[in-house]
């Protein structure tokens, strides 16, 4: 669960580091001349609209609650919209993001359609970095069974719930596969059409792509070039090193070399519960035999 939210954490600061900065106009609410008429007059001390002969005058300026008044809390550009994340932990998000793409439950569990892949990582050969017609990247993608996870993203295309579809976002559809390659030979034009694909290059892999949403288990369409590459980018000294070779650890304890060097368990006896003779009678008559008489 750790690991889990800082990889979240490492996905959201990441995001936010393309944001463009936004904020209202300095002047907005306040280009008009109002001043409030101070107590005494039964109505609010809000500033007021000067002059007269018509509507405006008299109405309440400036303030968040009035009609053509400012915002509570103008934003700002100056707001702080990037946030920095330590290059070792951008490395090792990448690393256990490309390390999960080759497991076939989650990338299932993710929702990509790869019942027909023979398996995964799906790499090719090196020519396909050169092909250049969509009609040739579709039938590539019937070949090694990878395109009913294209149709299951054209499908989802819908148009988006909320005020995002007037602002240049109205579409929401599901992530494709994403290919990988080396050299841009074509394959970015012959398969830049295909809804829900994504093309990456190998030497600026980007964990958006790579785990979007946070989410583990991208399907990744390797190139051969491209899946020879991780070696060199990706060198065994900077890779996260486990701690365990094997993380079974309930086979590990009963392991026969294990249980024939610990000690055997001890029996723990419990201490016993002193009770209060006062209010327990029965502990009462093993202390003094005559209470029971007494009682009686």
């Amino acid at each position: 669960k750790q690991w889990y939210q800082r990889r979240v954490a490492i996905t959201a600061g990441i995001a936010k580091n393309h944001r463009q900065a936004y904020a209202v106009s300095r002047e907005a609410g306040h280009q008009t001349s109002a001043e409030s008429w101070g107590t005494g007059r039964a109505v609010a001390r809000i500033p007021r609209v000067r002059g007269g002969g018509t509507h405006r005058s008299g109405q309440g300026a400036y303030g968040n609650m009035c009609r053509s008044g400012r915002m509570f809390a103008p934003t700002k550009t100056f707001r702080k919209w990037h946030r920095r994340v330590n290059r070792k932990m951008r490395r090792y998000a990448i690393c256990s993001a490309v390390a999960a793409s080759a497991l076939p439950s989650l990338l299932m569990a993710r929702g990509h359609k790869v019942d027909k892949v023979a398996e995964v990582p799906c790499v090719i050969e090196a020519g396909v970095e050169s092909i250049t017609k969509t009609k040739q990247a579709v039938t590539l993608m019937k070949a090694i069974g990878a395109y009913d996870d294209v149709e299951k993203a054209k499908e989802s295309r819908k148009v988006r719930t909320g005020v995002g579809k007037i602002r240049n976002r109205r579409h929401t559809m599901r992530k494709g596969p994403l290919v990988i390659y080396k050299e841009d030979n074509g394959i970015t034009k012959a398969f830049r059409n295909l809804p829900g694909v994504t093309l990456l290059n190998v030497s600026r892999m980007n964990l958006l792509h790579l785990a979007p949403g946070g989410h583990l288990g991208r399907f990744c369409i390797w190139t051969e070039p491209a899946f020879k590459a991780l070696g060199e980018i990706y060198p065994s000294n900077i890779l996260p090193r486990d701690m365990m070779k094997n993380a079974d650890l309930t086979r590990i304890i009963n392991s026969d070399e294990i249980q024939r060097v610990v000690r055997p368990t001890k029996d723990q006896r419990r201490p016993a519960i002193k009770k209060n003779p006062l209010k327990n009678i029965n502990v009462m008559i093993r202390l003094n035999p005559y209470a029971k008489i007494a009682k009686l």
